[in-house]
């Protein structure tokens, strides 16, 4: 069965008949061809799926898109202002290296933005605490909080 959705992404308008099953993930990467948003786990675990939906961090792979209709969503390529310009996260994570792989890397970012939104000045037990659903197989961990601890100071300047 279809259905017919609106929706905004990254400041357009969408609109598109769907499978009611149709995860946001898949939308994304299989629709749109938005393949920033990545797909680690298909269960919710890793958070490399994150984005944000009407301002706040989710899991992609968890939201149908018809359960979406009118949303705000956000992925990691709604973020940066210019295609010369990165957002402030994103600046942080690449000058302070809290990416290996990269598979991880939009997942965080997003999670990171949804905390700093929350709490302009989280500690680093905020931080790691707010990353708990959000894996990341290079164990890189002690430059990602160092970039978003960065991204954070960033972020209240900009």
């Amino acid at each position: 069965m279809t259905v017919e959705v609106s929706l905004t992404i990254n400041g357009k308008p969408v609109s598109a008949q769907i499978e009611e099953r149709t995860l946001l993930v898949n939308f994304l990467r299989d629709h749109l061809d938005m393949t920033g948003t990545h797909v680690g786990c298909d269960t919710s675990q890793c958070g490399a799926c994150v984005v944000h939906v009407n301002g706040r961090s989710v899991k992609a792979c968890t939201l149908l898109v018809a359960q979406l209709e009118g949303a705000n969503v956000t992925t990691i390529e709604g973020l940066a202002t210019a295609e010369d310009k990165l957002h402030p996260m994103q600046e942080a994570f690449r000058s302070n290296h809290g990416l290996q792989c990269g598979f991880c890397t939009p997942g965080m970012v997003m999670s990171a933005i949804d905390l700093v939104n929350q709490s302009p000045d989280p500690s680093e037990e905020q931080v790691r605490d707010w990353l708990e659903g959000n894996l990341c197989r290079c164990t890189g961990y002690q430059n990602i909080v160092k970039s978003i601890l960065d991204g954070a100071k960033m972020m209240r300047q900009a």
